[in-house]
């Protein structure tokens, strides 16, 4: 039984927690800016002249689209499936497939699912949503270039959060896929207890109670088959962030969370975009594994 009363920072005033979870504050207006822009270009930039299948419905109950990037003449690739952060409530696939090009170059597509945001859509819906873009890909990824038994998940931030609601065991059978469905996954900054949310700003939009937030935590939902992870966080990220990723990553028999030096919340993801890296050498290690 969960301990509703007993969270990640439960003790903390209500402007502590704001600054353990606020990073676009953390950021400043100018810095957070300036990585927004370098997510648009650096995306635009990689897939432009990129071979792929952007704009694909995946889940015809919400409408929602997905983006296929660096497929190839060499049989299905391994595929990436990357969920943008923005807290649940901003940015989009077209600013989240920076890493596509980078990808392509060692034989690797990439997949950008949009989910619709908050407060328009629940997280619970956000969840299911991105649990669907997932069996799109088992189910119809070898027509598009992808192989259904190589798929690696990744994102950033509110990202992050929903990596891991992919990664827990329990939904696979709702969606007709196999427990493993999910080879390998990649969380960066992410949020795995998201019960200090209910207490700070981005609760105006999510508008989640403690008990549902509970339910939607990946950090308490049951682990099924544990698939090899690395969670990653940056060295300048918020308190918050950083706590979370260490405790997640040993539940999950991950080891210690990569803590990436010299980066904050926002730009550390960016890296998987330079294939000198530590975050992208990782990653690739990641899915030749597989």
């Amino acid at each position: 039984m969960v301990d509703l009363d007993d969270w990640p920072g439960s003790g903390l005033s209500d402007e502590e927690l704001d600054v353990a979870y606020n990073v676009r504050r953390k950021a400043g207006p100018e810095l957070f800016e300036r990585h927004m822009a370098r997510y648009r270009a650096e995306s635009e930039s990689a897939v432009d002249g990129l071979p792929g299948h952007p704009g694909i419905v995946y889940d015809e109950a919400s409408g929602e689209r997905l983006d296929v990037w660096g497929v190839g003449d060499d049989g299905p690739r391994p595929v990436f499936v990357f969920l943008h952060g923005g807290y649940w409530m901003a940015l989009s696939r077209a600013e989240s497939s920076f890493m596509a090009r980078a990808l392509y170059e060692q034989g690797i597509a990439t997949v950008v699912p949009d989910y619709t945001l908050a407060p328009k859509a629940t997280l619970e819906e956000i969840v299911r949503q991105v649990r669907a873009s997932i069996a799109w890909v088992h189910r119809h990824g070898r027509e598009h270039g992808l192989d259904p038994e190589r798929i690696v998940v990744g994102g950033s931030s509110a990202g992050g959060h929903l990596t891991g609601m992919t990664m827990v065991g329990g939904w696979q059978e709702e969606f007709g896929l196999p427990a493993d469905v999910v080879k390998a996954a990649m969380p960066f900054s992410g949020l795995f207890d998201i019960r200090p949310i209910t207490r700070v700003y981005v609760n105006e939009y999510v508008k989640l109670d403690v008990e549902r937030a509970a339910a939607l935590s990946p950090a308490l939902l049951p682990h099924g088959r544990r698939c090899p992870a690395v969670v990653a966080v940056a060295e300048h990220d918020g308190t918050g962030f950083v706590e979370q990723s260490r405790a997640f990553a040993p539940l999950w028999g991950a080891g210690e969370a990569m803590v990436v030096p010299d980066r904050d919340h926002f730009d550390v993801v960016l890296d998987l975009g330079d294939p000198e890296s530590a975050p992208f050498r990782t990653l690739l290690g990641l899915v030749r594994s597989l």
